[in-house]
């Protein structure tokens, strides 16, 4: 009795957790294709953000794909609110109305680096509960986990070029 217990108090907060990390993962793609969109056609910001976008969306399908194995149903009400969130964050005032504010790199690639710091968390969960729960993939987390920090990196040097651009030299 106790451990249908411990199970079911563990199936019960695991939804709440996933759609969290669902709807953070929602607004990551939102935000990576915006970034894409806004890059310089050609440039090494492009290219990377390019394979950051296609790979994060990725880690969007397989954390649908784990809801699904875990039997974790997708709140439709958490992802919608996150997408409304990025598309609000959009109208922050930053003293330019008609183009993108220097710093609007900066703070996305920022904002997108935070965004995989909590999906490395996340699979680092799922990655030791795996250990105990069969119905998650201990090798694909692994590489969802390699993948992440692969992704932070990149996100680190595509920031430390912002900043660069940003604080440094004049932009305006």
């Amino acid at each position: 009795m106790a451990t249908k217990t411990a199970r079911q108090t563990r199936q019960d907060l695991l939804g709440p957790y996933l759609n969290d990390h669902l709807a953070g993962a929602t607004a990551g793609v939102s935000l990576a294709r915006r970034m894409v969109a806004s890059a310089a056609p050609g440039s090494e910001r492009a290219t990377a953000l390019t394979r950051l976008a296609a790979e994060i969306t990725e880690d969007r399908s397989a954390l649908l794909r784990i809801m699904v194995a875990l039997g974790v149903q997708v709140r439709g009400y958490k992802v919608f609110a996150a997408w409304a969130g990025e598309k609000a964050g959009r109208l922050k005032l930053n003293g330019r109305l008609l183009r993108r504010s220097p710093l609007s790199d900066l703070e996305e690639t920022e904002f997108l680096w935070l965004g995989v710091q909590g999906k490395t968390a996340g699979w680092r969960a799922l990655r030791e509960l795996a250990d105990s729960d069969s119905r998650l993939d201990a090798g694909r987390l692994d590489h969802l986990l390699a993948r992440a920090d692969r992704q932070a990196s990149a996100l680190e040097t595509l920031r430390s070029s912002a900043a660069e651009h940003a604080l440094t030299t004049d932009s305006s």
